[in-house]
């Protein structure tokens, strides 16, 4: 079979496999977790759940590819991947270059701080002026922070691992992030807390839907929303839900 025919076959998913409870990499295939292409170990995760169901109603073969965040775009768009499944969002600047599907899961920006951080009471972004805070670099979640006045806006970071890290370490006092990423940052690290804020980010659709990308040469658009239309929100919740409580830790992937 040629490589081209071989491809047809396959559905070739780039992600970071970096952003848990979305996507991670573990060292086995426990709980349906996938082998990575081209990269040591398994990729597991509500993306990779999703990634199935898409790839079982095409009826292709599920491939999951390693990409760095900023590298996801190029990767579609030269047709190294076919799709991006990894907590993007479909922003203007993004659909000039690539085409999105619906939404397969909708965001919420929360901040993480330390239990005995003096932000943790916070009902408001503005209590968390002249906080030292960081996010995940080119993500709306990193822009987002320039709404709070008098903030010390660290250097962007390139994955949820490392914003956790910095914190553990007090290197920053809070990193944004979404729900699933500080609920999972709670359970997985004791002395991380969560805190959802009254007084919030103002954000618009396009940054909280979380789509899968596309290339725009890509024909089968209306047929992955018509699976994504087949998965009911109790049936996402509840793979949210399970993919939170089966993540790995922070320190050592299983």
């Amino acid at each position: 079979m040629s490589k081209e025919k071989k491809q047809e076959k396959e559905f070739r998913v780039g992600m970071t496999v970096g952003y848990p409870p979305f996507n991670w990499i573990q060292n086995s295939n426990k709980d349906g977790a996938v082998q990575l292409k081209g990269a040591v170990g398994y990729a597991g995760g509500y993306d990779i759940d999703m990634a199935k169901k898409i790839a079982k109603g095409l009826n292709k073969k599920l491939v999951i590819i390693k990409t760095e965040w900023d590298g996801l775009v190029p990767a579609l768009t030269s047709g190294k991947i076919d799709a991006i499944i990894a907590g993007m969002s479909p922003t203007k600047e993004r659909l000039e270059v690539i085409n999105f599907t619906k939404s397969y899961y909708d965001a919420e920006l929360v901040m993480v701080t330390l239990k005995d951080s003096p932000y943790v009471e916070a009902t408001s972004i503005q209590d968390f002026s002249n906080a030292r805070v960081t996010g995940q670099l080119n993500t709306f979640h990193y822009k987002a922070l320039d709404q709070i006045k008098g903030l010390k806006k660290e250097v962007p970071v390139d994955s949820s691992s490392s914003m956790r890290v910095a914190l553990q370490s007090k290197v920053i006092d809070a990193y944004i992030s979404d729900l699933p990423e500080g609920l999972s940052s709670e359970l997985i690290t004791p002395n991380f807390k969560l805190v959802e804020l009254k007084d919030g980010f103002n954000t618009s659709v396009e940054d909280t839907v979380i789509a899968i990308g596309l290339n725009k040469k890509n024909k089968e658009r209306d047929k992955i929303n018509d699976i994504l239309a087949s998965i009911s929100q109790k049936e996402r919740d509840h793979i949210m839900r399970e993919a939170i409580k089966r993540q790995p830790g922070l320190a050592s992937p299983r």
